[in-house]
C-alpha cells in the first residue's frame, strides 16, 4: 500500500500531454464564452441561448475544477516547490479571465422568464431548479460585469496571495525543539504526548517559533478581512456574516438557534475541563498545553494497515457501501498519510465527483486520534460519493453540511471503540471523544467570536499582531470560562488556523459546531431507528447540494430552527461528561 496519494486519475505530472491540452482547452473555452456572452444581452432572450449558457457553465466547471484540484493538491504536499507554485498561479490567473463571461452567463440564466414552462420542456433545467433560484438571488448582489472581472483578477495578487503566504510560512516554519529542528505540524502533534513535560515544552517551543512569523501573518489576516469587508459592502450585504450565511444556504434563525444552545451548555464543558485539570494536578483550571493530554490507559498504536482493517470492519457493519468505499480509498491511493517538510498541517478531504473519487490528506502518527481523523475525512469522501451522480453544477454543498458526514463517522467509530474497550481503555476513549467535542463546540465558539471581532475592528484600522493576540485571548476566555487556566492560553491560534485565511470562505468555524451537533442528532436518530434510518441519511446527504440546509434536514425529519434539536445533541454530550467524571 502506497503511503502517498496518487493524482494520476487527474494528470500524471505537469509534463502530461493531457495536462497541457486541458490548459489549452481552458484558454479556448474562456475565449468562446467571452465571444458568446458578448451577444447575449442584445435582444430578447432565446431558449437555445439559455440552454447553451448552462452547457458552457458545466463544461467550464468540470475543466477548471480538474486543473485547480490537481495543482492545489500538488501544492498541499509540497508548498516550497517553485514549479508547483508557478502552475497554481498560472491556473488562477487563467481562471480569473473567465470571471466576466461567467458573470454574464449567470445573469442571463437568472433573468429567464416562464421558468416552470422551461422546466417542463427541459429536464436538465429542472434538475438545476434550486441552482437557478440561487442565481436569481445572487444576481441582486452582483456588480457590473467589468467590476466582477477586476475583482477576480486583482484577487490573484490580493486575497489569494495573502492566503498562500500564511500557508507557506506555517508549513515551512522551522521549530527548534531539544536541539533539533522539526516542522510545525510535528511540534503540534506533541500536544497528545503522554509525557506532561513533553507537552509543555512543545507548547513553549511552538509559541516561540510563531513569534518569528506573527507580524508577517498579521498582514495576511488584515488584508484578507479588509478585502472581504469591502466586497461585502459593495455587494450590498449587511455584513460578511450575512454574506456567508447566503453562501451557506442557511438561515440566520438556524445559526441563532445553534449558538443559543451552545451558550446554554458551555458550563457543562467547563465542568469537564476543570475536572480534567484537577485529575492532572492543576488548581486554576486546565493549562492550554494539557487540553489534549491523554488520560486512561489506552496506548494502542496503529499502523496504516491496522487502521485500514479497523475502519473497514466497523463501517461495513454500519453500511456496506461505506466499507467498500474505504477499501477503495486505501487500496487505490486516495490518501497521503505522513507528515513531512513542506506538507500542510492538519487534514482535509477533496471530493472529485467527476472521477467519482476523493483525495484525503492527513498527518498520521499512529495514535487512535489519527484513526478517528481518517474516519472523519472518509466521511467527507462518503458524502462525495452520495452526490457524485448529480449533474456537474449540482455537486457543491455548503459549509455547514460539509462537516455532517465526517462528524457522523466520528460518532460511529467512537461508539464501536467504547463498546469494545475494557475498563482500562474506556476512560481514555471517552476522554478522547470529549477532547474532540470540546474543540468543535467550545474552541469553535472562540474562533467565531474572534473572527467576528476581527471583521468589525479591521473596518477602522490595521490590527497588529499583538492586537490580534489580545482578541484571541479574550475570545478563549469567554468560550472556555474557568475551565482553562487564563494565564496559560494560546494567543497565536489565529496564526495556525488556516480557515481564517480564505478570501472566499469566511466564518469557517460555526460549520464545525453545526456539523458536530447535527451529526450527533442524526446519530441519535440512527440508534433509535436502526437500518430504516440509512435511506434517510443517504437522501439527506444527496440533498445537501440541491437544497437549503433546513430543507435537507427535513429529509431526516429535523427542524434546524428549533433550539431544542441542538439541545438534544448537547444533552448526549453532557451525559458523556458525567460518565467521564464518574470513571475518573
Amino acid at each position: 500500500m502506497n503511503k502517498e496519494w496518487s493524482l494520476d486519475v487527474l494528470y500524471r505530472g505537469f509534463n502530461d500531454e493531457k495536462y497541457h491540452k486541458d490548459k489549452e482547452e481552458l484558454v479556448k473555452l474562456t475565449l468562446e464564452m467571452k465571444a458568446y456572452s458578448e451577444g447575449l444581452n442584445s435582444g430578447p432572450q432565446k431558449e437555445e441561448d439559455l440552454i447553451k449558457a448552462v452547457e458552457y457553465l458545466e463544461q467550464y466547471h468540470v475543466l477548471s475544477y480538474r486543473l485547480i484540484s490537481y495543482t492545489v493538491l500538488m501544492q498541499s504536499t509540497n508548498t516550497s516547490d517553485s514549479e508547483i507554485t508557478n502552475q497554481v498561479n498560472e491556473i488562477e490567473k487563467q481562471v480569473s479571465e473567465a470571471s466576466k463571461p461567467l458573470t454574464v452567463l449567470k445573469k442571463y440564466i437568472a433573468r429567464a422568464q416562464n421558468l416552470q414552462e422551461l422546466y417542463d420542456r427541459y429536464p436538465k433545467l429542472k434538475s438545476y431548479e434550486y441552482l437557478i433560484a440561487e442565481m436569481r438571488e445572487e444576481a441582486n448582489h452582483l456588480l457590473s460585469d467589468d467590476v466582477e472581472d477586476v475583482i477576480a483578477k486583482l484577487n490573484i495578487s490580493a486575497g489569494s496571495a495573502w492566503n498562500s503566504m500564511q500557508s507557506f510560512l506555517t508549513s515551512t516554519l522551522e521549530v527548534e525543539y531539544k536541539g533539533q529542528v522539526v516542522t510545525l505540524p510535528e511540534i503540534r502533534n506533541l500536544a497528545y504526548d503522554k509525557d506532561p513535560t513533553v507537552r509543555k515544552e512543545a507548547y513553549e517551543a511552538e509559541l516561540k517559533s510563531l513569534e518569528k512569523i506573527k507580524d508577517a501573518v498579521s498582514f495576511s489576516l488584515n488584508n484578507i478581512k479588509t478585502q472581504v469587508n469591502t466586497i461585502s459592502d459593495l455587494r450590498g450585504y449587511p455584513s460578511p456574516l450575512e454574506m456567508t450565511l447566503k453562501q451557506s444556504r442557511m438561515k440566520k434563525e438556524t445559526l441563532d438557534a445553534l449558538l443559543q444552545a451552545i451558550k446554554e451548555y458551555l458550563p457543562a464543558f467547563h465542568r469537564y475541563l476543570k475536572h480534567k485539570a484537577k485529575v492532572l494536578g492543576h488548581v486554576n483550571g486546565l493549562p492550554w498545553y494539557d487540553i489534549f493530554a491523554p488520560m486512561g490507559e489506552s496506548s494502542r498504536q496503529f499502523t496504516i494497515e491496522e487502521a485500514k482493517d479497523y475502519l473497514i470492519k466497523h463501517f461495513s457493519n454500519f453500511a456496506q457501501d461505506m466499507g467498500d468505499m474505504i477499501q477503495e480509498a486505501f487500496d487505490n491511493e486516495w490518501i497521503d498519510f505522513y507528515p513531512r517538510k513542506g506538507k500542510v498541517g492538519g487534514a482535509f478531504c477533496e471530493n472529485i465527483p467527476f472521477v467519482k473519487q476523493s483525495r484525503i490528506l492527513t498527518n498520521f502518527t499512529g495514535n487512535f486520534g489519527d484513526v478517528v481523523t481518517l474516519a472523519h475525512e472518509l466521511g467527507h469522501a462518503y458524502h462525495g460519493m452520495m452526490i457524485q451522480d448529480h449533474l456537474p453544477l449540482n455537486t457543491d454543498y455548503s459549509m455547514p453540511v460539509a462537516e455532517t458526514a465526517s462528524t457522523f463517522n466520528e460518532a460511529i467509530v467512537m461508539e464501536f471503540a467504547i463498546k469494545e474497550a475494557d475498563s482500562k481503555e474506556k476512560l481514555a476513549l471517552i476522554e478522547d471523544q470529549l477532547q474532540n467535542v470540546t474543540q468543535i463546540i467550545v474552541d469553535i465558539y472562540s474562533r467565531y467570536l474572534f473572527e467576528s471581532e476581527v471583521f468589525e475592528k479591521s473596518r477602522n484600522g490595521f490590527l497588529f499582531a499583538d492586537q490580534l493576540s489580545d482578541i484571541m485571548l479574550q475570545a478563549q476566555k469567554e468560550a472556555y470560562g474557568d475551565g482553562l487556566d487564563s494565564s496559560v492560553l494560546h494567543q497565536y491560534m489565529w496564526i495556525v488556523k488556516g480557515h481564517y485565511y480564505s478570501e472566499n470562505l469566511s466564518f469557517y468555524n460555526f460549520p464545525y459546531a453545526f456539523g458536530g451537533l447535527f451529526a450527533r442528532g442524526l446519530y441519535e436518530k440512527y440508534k433509535e431507528e436502526g437500518e430504516v434510518f440509512l435511506p434517510k441519511y443517504r437522501a439527506l446527504l444527496k440533498a445537501t447540494t440541491v437544497m437549503s440546509v433546513e430543507d435537507a434536514a427535513k429529509e431526516a425529519e429535523i427542524n434546524l430552527e428549533d433550539p431544542e434539536f441542538w439541545r438534544t445533541s448537547l444533552r448526549s454530550y453532557e451525559k458523556m461528561i458525567d460518565e467521564f467524571i464518574k470513571l475518573s
